[in-house]
């Protein structure tokens, strides 16, 4: 006989299900972004990944007995101060977060059949805990702004969003006052860094180097006449462009970022010409072409089933190889028949054949790697963005 669940368990249970709830992550991620413009200008994998980390210190807090871990939300304030994002823009995404956890907890309360009373200590818990998390939040914030230099950033930020993006509010300072001039020519650079160290280690070695870098819409963007060499050790990933004129530094912006986008899709980290990332960053700029590729010749395939991953795979890998079956072995320890056998078991499924001319290549490895089409999260993120 199962003992009755007390009021006690069944608040337990509730939050247990909360914590394990991904989809719980991007309702508050798009609450926050909703409210606050400053957010939303972010990248939606960056505020996801920090509302995580947030979410899980938080319900940890919740259901411990020692003091709480404050750690991530300082990191979080830390990071968002690192990559310009204004406190009350902070503030504003914090709130709105909040309120949406608090919405999804009462709804789900009620319809767990927790009785009011003991929701409303819960509530009552949860918002003591919020407001410290915000004070730690701010906390962090301050602090990396005294570490980064306010003043002179804020400048930093005008400009480049008036070069970059062509905003211009009427306070943006002279670029002169940074050594740029209009006949020059200018590298451009963006990384995904967002620790406050690493943020400032790479805008001092493009001051070094007689240039100017700072937060751009979430990521952290520059414009300098010559790149640091040897390039600076960072963990961070950071694209950069060949030198251009300002005129077209909008446009060696945009194609940084797209560039950053295919790098890191890649894993890659480090310093990357866009030239050598041309192949990937033409591909990632048209997703949609991706996705019909994908299914337009992979169709046949299906994505529960293992073999047929290792067929991908096996396929990918050969036309890495330059279509050469023993370097196809080699490269992933199987035996050259085995190899054989899974293209042979691909050409009868897709229609994928030999020879393939450089387009057909081109078209076949697009979307092998795109397989299967994109429905993941940053598919998501388009319609909630």
């Amino acid at each position: 006989m199962h003992r009755p669940q007390s009021r006690e368990d069944a608040l337990t249970v509730l939050v247990a299900d909360l914590a394990a709830d991904a989809q719980l992550v991007d309702e508050v991620v798009h609450a926050a972004r909703c409210e606050s413009p400053g957010i939303a200008r972010m990248p939606w994998a960056e505020s996801r990944r920090h509302v995580a980390a947030l979410l899980t210190a938080g319900f940890a807090a919740f259901t411990g007995d020692g003091e709480p871990d404050f750690g991530p939300a300082a990191r979080f304030g830390a990071e968002r101060a690192a990559l310009g994002v204004p406190v009350a823009a902070l503030l504003s995404g914090l709130h709105a977060g909040r309120s949406r956890i608090l919405e999804i907890a009462i709804e789900r309360g009620r319809a767990a059949g927790i009785a009011t009373d003991v929701m409303l200590q819960a509530l009552l818990k949860l918002d003591r805990y919020g407001t410290r998390l915000e004070r730690h939040v701010v906390g962090g914030y301050r602090a990396a702004e005294r570490e980064l230099g306010r003043d002179q950033r804020d400048a930093r930020i005008g400009l480049l969003r008036r070069l970059l993006l062509g905003e211009d509010d009427g306070t943006a300072a002279d670029p002169g006052r940074f050594g740029l001039r209009a006949g020059g020519t200018y590298h451009c650079l963006v990384s995904d860094a967002a620790d406050p160290g690493q943020v400032r280690r790479l805008e001092q070695a493009v001051a070094r180097c007689g240039g100017v870098a700072a937060p751009v819409a979430g990521l952290l963007a520059g414009l300098a006449p010559r790149l640091p060499s040897p390039p600076p050790a960072t963990a961070a990933l950071v694209v950069t462009t060949p030198a251009v004129a300002l005129e077209r530094a909008p446009g060696a912006y945009a194609l940084c970022v797209t560039a950053l986008q295919a790098a890191a899709g890649a894993a890659l980290t480090g310093v990357h010409d866009v030239v050598d990332l041309a192949g990937e960053t033409a591909l990632a700029a048209q997703p949609m072409l991706a996705g019909f590729l994908s299914r337009g010749l992979l169709g046949a395939l299906d994505p529960g089933d293992d073999f047929h991953h290792d067929l991908v795979s096996t396929a990918l890998a050969y036309l890495d190889a330059g279509q050469r079956l023993d370097r196809t072995a080699e490269a992933l320890h199987l035996h050259p028949n085995t190899v054989r056998y899974r293209l042979r078991r691909l050409q009868e499924l897709t229609g994928l054949g030999e020879p393939l001319t450089v387009l057909d290549t081109v078209r076949w490895w697009w979307a092998l790697r795109s397989w299967p089409a994109p429905r993941g999260p940053e598919h998501r993120r388009q319609f909630m963005s």
